[in-house]
C-alpha cells in the first residue's frame, strides 16, 4: 500500500530535499508540501494524506499546534514529526498533541519509510534515541501502587487485553493467546480506549504505566486475572510504544 504524505517545513531547501527523497523511496507518494503549520492543516483537509511529516519551529503555526489540530479534525491521517530537536521541551508536547511518530532529520530514508508505515499500522514510529529517552521518563516516575480493582470501570477480561497491548502483542497474538476472535479483541480495544479516553495504543501504553497496571522497568509486573480476582505476576517487561520487534502484519485498533 502506497502511503500518501504531506511534508511539513518552513525552510523551502530542506522542505524540497525531503520532498526530492521521499520521492525516491518505495510505497511513498508526496502528495503536498506545506511552508507552515498553517497551510499543513488546511493541505490536509483538502488533500486527506495518511500521513504529515511535520516540522516543529515554523512561523505562524507551529507544528505541535498544527499536529493538534490535525489530529482533532483529521484523526485519519497521523503526524510524524521530522525535526531538528530531540529535546523534551519539544518531544512531549509533540506527543501529548498527537504525534504518532518522532525522528530527527538525521534519519535515513528506511528510517522515515518505517515510521511512516509503522504509524499507518496503529504503531509508534520513534528514533531509536527518542525511545530511550521515553524509557527514561518511564521509569524515572515513581511506581503507582498496584490497584485493588481496575480502573474506569474495565472489566477484568479488557485490563488484561490492555496488558498485553502493553506488551507489545497484535490484535491477531492477543486473540490466539486469549483463545477468543479477533473481533472480540477489536472490540475489547475499542472500549478500553472510550473508558480510559484514549485515542490509540501509544497512549494505551501510558494510561496502563500511569494507572499500576503495568511496572516501569526494572520491576515486576502484575495483570489482572480473567476471573475471580487471579493475578499472573512476574510477566516479561514490555517495551514502551511500540519499540518491540514485529511479529505481525496484521491491521492494528
Amino acid at each position: 500500500m502506497t502511503a500518501r504524505v504531506i511534508v511539513a517545513d518552513d525552510q523551502a531547501v530542506v522542505r524540497e530535499g525531503i520532498v526530492m527523497l521521499l520521492g525516491l523511496l518505495p510505497g511513498i507518494e508526496v502528495v503536498g508540501a506545506a511552508k507552515d503549520g498553517e497551510e499543513a492543516v488546511a493541505l490536509v483537509g483538502e488533500l486527506a494524506p495518511d500521513v504529515v511529516l511535520m516540522d516543529l519551529r515554523m512561523p505562524r503555526c507551529d507544528g505541535v499546534e498544527a499536529t493538534r489540530r490535525i489530529r482533532e479534525r483529521h484523526p485519519a491521517t497521523q503526524v510524524v514529526v521530522l525535526t531538528t530537536y530531540a529535546d523534551d521541551d519539544s518531544l512531549f508536547p509533540a506527543l501529548r498533541a498527537g504525534a504518532r511518530g518522532y525522528l530527527t532529520k538525521d534519519a535515513g530514508g528506511d528510517e522515515i519509510v518505517r515510521a511512516v508505515k509503522d504509524v499507518m499500522a496503529g504503531d509508534a514510529g520513534l528514533a531509536p534515541a527518542v525511545q530511550r529517552r521515553l524509557l527514561e521518563r518511564v521509569s524515572s516516575v515513581a511506581p503507582v501502587p498496584a490497584r485493588e480493582s481496575p480502573p474506569d470501570g474495565l472489566t477484568a477480561r479488557e485490563t488484561e487485553v490492555l496488558s498485553l497491548v502493553a506488551e507489545g502483542f497484535s490484535n491477531k497474538e492477543i486473540a490466539g493467546r486469549l483463545h477468543i476472535g479477533a473481533a472480540t479483541v477489536k472490540t475489547h480495544i475499542n472500549n478500553i480506549f472510550a473508558k480510559a479516553g484514549v485515542r490509540d495504543r501509544a497512549q494505551a501504553v501510558r494510561y496502563a504505566y500511569q494507572h499500576g497496571l503495568i511496572r516501569p522497568p526494572g520491576t515486576n509486573v502484575t495483570r489482572w486475572g480473567e476471573a475471580r480476582g487471579r493475578r499472573v505476576r512476574d510477566l516479561p517487561i514490555p517495551p514502551i510504544l511500540g519499540a518491540r520487534p514485529k511479529r505481525s502484519a496484521d491491521k492494528e485498533s
